[in-house]
């Protein structure tokens, strides 16, 4: 299957310009999806747009973006408008700043996109961009605007292309010194330590994509083929967690731990 672009634009560090185009590194296009349907005609509900005050529909042509200024009253925009901001940023991608490779904590970073040349041109000084950022261990910094709405972006070389990611805003990422105040004051003790680590040992494996597969996702592929050869729909009966017991002996559980892993161990 060809290669679906999302975006194309350009990529320029100082006076190096080159033709880039990118696409999102991740996809749900594999999940699952839900449709409302009316349970008593068997048909699927669908949305629209509705005046708020008059409950009628609205068309496309009629709607516009607005910000709320007053109650009821709005600073209005037209699509063109907000296309037209920071027009720069729509099609350029301007390395302002680098930074150590390593340096940004991964809780600033949020949508990953595969940036690569568009063309045959733009091959050699892509790779120039890209091979100098790989050896000296370091980020590009940038601006670029993405979903109607201008990102910061970081670009970090991968293999013959770059990874950019869009970040969230300072004010999106909270501190966690608040939250972690009162977490851990009293030091484990040696022993626990020691044990915690071997049971950690005893779980090390090699990072795989087979690793995080979804379960749940699974388990409902199983209940849908099922009901399709069934006459009726059976309802899923629902089944109650088991009750546990929230004040737990950390040595306990690592001993039992550390014992089941020795069990599993020996089995396989």
């Amino acid at each position: 299957m060809a290669r679906r672009v999302y975006w194309k634009g350009y990529l320029k560090l100082s006076l190096v310009t080159c033709r880039v185009s990118m696409t999102p590194a991740v996809t749900e296009s594999a999940k699952l999806r839900f449709h409302n349907i009316n349970s008593k005609t068997g048909n699927r509900v669908v949305s629209r747009y509705v005046d708020a005050v008059t409950g009628k529909p609205v068309d496309d042509d009629d709607q516009m973006r607005g910000y709320p200024q007053d109650e009821d009253k709005y600073v209005l925009f037209e699509e063109e408008e907000l296309d037209e901001v920071a027009l720069e940023s729509t099609r350029t991608i301007d390395i302002e700043r680098f930074v150590p490779a390593g340096s940004i904590d991964w809780i600033w970073y949020d949508s990953p996109h595969y940036l690569a040349p568009a063309d045959k041109v733009s091959e050699e000084a892509f790779s120039v961009i890209r091979e100098a950022m790989a050896k000296t261990g370091t980020a590009g910094i940038s601006r670029l605007v993405l979903y109607r709405r201008e990102h910061a972006v970081l670009l970090l070389p991968r293999d013959r292309g770059m990874l950019a990611w869009t970040l969230r805003y300072g004010d999106e990422v909270r501190g966690g010194e608040e939250f972690f105040a009162d977490a851990g004051k009293e030091a484990p003790s040696a022993k626990a330590l020691t044990m915690m680590k071997k049971l950690i040992g005893e779980r090390l494996d090699t990072w795989s994509p087979d690793l995080v597969q979804d379960p749940v996702e699974d388990r409902l592929h199983a209940i849908i083929k099922a009901r399709k050869k069934a006459a009726k729909p059976a309802k899923p009966k629902k089944s109650e967690p088991p009750k546990r017991d929230n004040v737990i002996d950390i040595m306990t559980a690592l001993r039992k731990s550390l014992a089941s892993e020795k069990k599993s161990t020996a089995k396989d």
